[in-house]
């Protein structure tokens, strides 16, 4: 085994989460470093039907995901304030069902949609094509990205970023 890779630290599973009422996003990474390997992705279309229907597809959902890839850790959107209170509401109400969905046994971590950006591209007003282009060449996947799956994956991977630096952070401190 080369040094490099003895050196590695072991991988963690994220699951990242971009919620929605309609579509919600999860992308599923395993991190170890700076080294950052694609998983699985999906995008859950719950329609525009009946919104107690649609939460129940987001926690379903989610919660077969998490069954199927047991994730280490769990990376969340935060809710932006739009102008539509209706709307904003909604928005929490599904988040709140994707994170229950995605259990108590995992940590969770919340970044906001300009933190997200701000981590994959080095802007956080970047627009979706930047964010999905950078999700394909972190991940080195070909073809489109459904964007509600990319904003996923560029969830976990902002929180796969955050977190190696936490990690160098306490290495550099514990050598002091």
């Amino acid at each position: 085994m080369p040094a490099a890779e003895a050196r590695r630290p072991p991988a963690v599973r994220i699951l990242g989460i971009d919620p929605g009422s309609v579509v919600t996003g999860v992308g599923i990474i395993d991190a170890s470093g700076n080294r950052l390997v694609h998983v699985a992705h999906l995008a859950i279309k719950t329609g525009g039907g009946d919104f107690h229907a649609r939460l129940q597809a987001i926690f379903e959902g989610v919660s077969e995901a998490v069954a199927q890839h047991q994730p280490d850790e769990v990376a969340v959107e935060k809710v932006f304030m739009s102008r539509n209170a209706d709307a904003a509401l909604k928005l929490g109400q599904a988040r709140g069902a994707a994170i229950v969905a995605a259990g108590s046994s995992c940590q969770l971590a919340e970044y906001s949609p300009r933190s997200i950006k701000q981590a994959l591209v080095g802007g956080g007003g970047a627009d979706k094509k930047q964010v999905q282009h950078m999700v394909a060449r972190l991940l080195q996947l070909e073809g489109p990205l459904q964007p509600d799956a990319a904003d996923a994956l560029a969830t976990a991977i902002c929180h796969a970023h955050h977190r190696a630096t936490s990690v160098r952070l306490a290495a550099a401190g514990a050598r002091r």
